[in-house]
Order: C-alpha cells, then structure tokens, then sequence
C-alpha cells in the first residue's frame, strides 16, 4: 500500500525575456496542476488572450497542444500538455522551464520555481501576489515591437501617434498591472 504524496504549493515567477524594464508575475499553484491548466493561469496572470499557439519547454521536450495539422511537416516531438502536471518539470527550487506563447510575435517567459510551501488549504489556488507592468497588447510585433509602440505613444509628434493610441485605446498604461482583477479572474476557476 503505498502513501498517498500530500499536495504541495509552488511558488513561481514568470518572466517576460527581454522586457526591460521586467514584465513579470509571482504565483501560487498547486504542484499537480496539469500543464494546459497552468497555461491559462498564465494567460490571465500575465494578460494574453489566449489568441495563438504555445507551448511550455523543459531541458530538450516541447510540451504543447496535439494537432496533427500544427506540425505543418516538421516533424516535431511534442508531448501531450494534457498528459503532464507541473511536478513533473519542476521538483525542486531554482528549477526553471520556458513558456512559450505565440510563436509569430515570439512571447518567451522563463518560468522559476522560487519556493515549495506545504499546502495547508488556507490559500486559494491558482492565485497571484505580485507583479509588475502591464503585459504588452497582442499582435505588436513581439517584445521589439513593444519597445517601439512604447516610444511611439510618448512622442505625440510621431506620425503614427494618433493611430496607435487609436489601437491601444485610452486607458492603456504601460506600467498599470491590476492584482484584483487577475485574482479574480482566476478565482472563478479554470475554464471547462
């Protein structure tokens, strides 16, 4: 008979790669949480749309949605993401894996395991503590195009400065991150 492993909290922190300065989430999840689980807590900590493809890498393993049709002839190993939990790709502190999301724009966060906390129920789990600025929009030409949309929205001179907030609308605030609003969020519970 064996004994069952109680469940763990893991701490992670999620990067944006080159965003400067750093666009990035702490969170709490339970350590058995399946892969396509974490993702959409990723979407809606980090304030993506879930409008394109991902796909989490650890050491030489994708890890990603199966689709015969998204290979496109590549002949590229993908494991199932439905198949893994967490615990699998990340077993102790420091231990790191990328995620990847649209692979057009190229977001690629690393995502750290900072901390192993004993679960002793009193947390809500998927939930975020901390964070910094607000995620870019989609479709800006990745983190690049980012920076350039950026310095466009602060020269009213530039050419396209009408346009692009036009895009953006009003209430864009690149440095706005809103702890509430992805808490609660994701306190609604996973999608089905």
């Amino acid at each position: 008979m064996s004994i069952p492993t109680p469940r763990l909290v893991y701490q992670l922190k999620i990067l944006l790669n080159d965003s400067k300065p750093p666009i990035w989430r702490r969170l709490l999840v339970p350590s058995d949480i399946g892969l396509a689980d974490l993702h959409w807590v990723f979407q809606v900590a980090m304030g993506w749309t879930n409008s394109h493809l991902h796909q989490f890498v650890s050491g030489r393993t994708l890890y990603g949605m199966q689709d015969d049709d998204l290979g496109m002839g590549l002949d590229l190993d993908v494991e199932d993401e439905n198949e893994y939990k967490l615990s699998e790709l990340l077993r102790k502190e420091k231990d790191s894996l990328r995620y990847e999301y649209d692979f057009g724009d190229g977001w690629d966060h690393k995502v750290v395991l900072e901390k192993i906390l004993p679960d002793d129920g009193s947390i809500r789990l998927p939930s975020c503590v901390k964070g910094k600025r607000a995620c870019p929009p989609e479709d800006c030409g990745g983190i690049w195009g980012y920076e350039g949309l950026l310095e466009t929205i602060k020269d009213p001179s530039h050419p396209e400065y009408g346009e692009t907030l036009e895009w953006l609308g009003d209430d864009f605030d690149p440095e706005r991150f809103d702890l509430e609003e992805v808490n609660g969020i994701l306190a609604k519970g996973l999608p089905c």
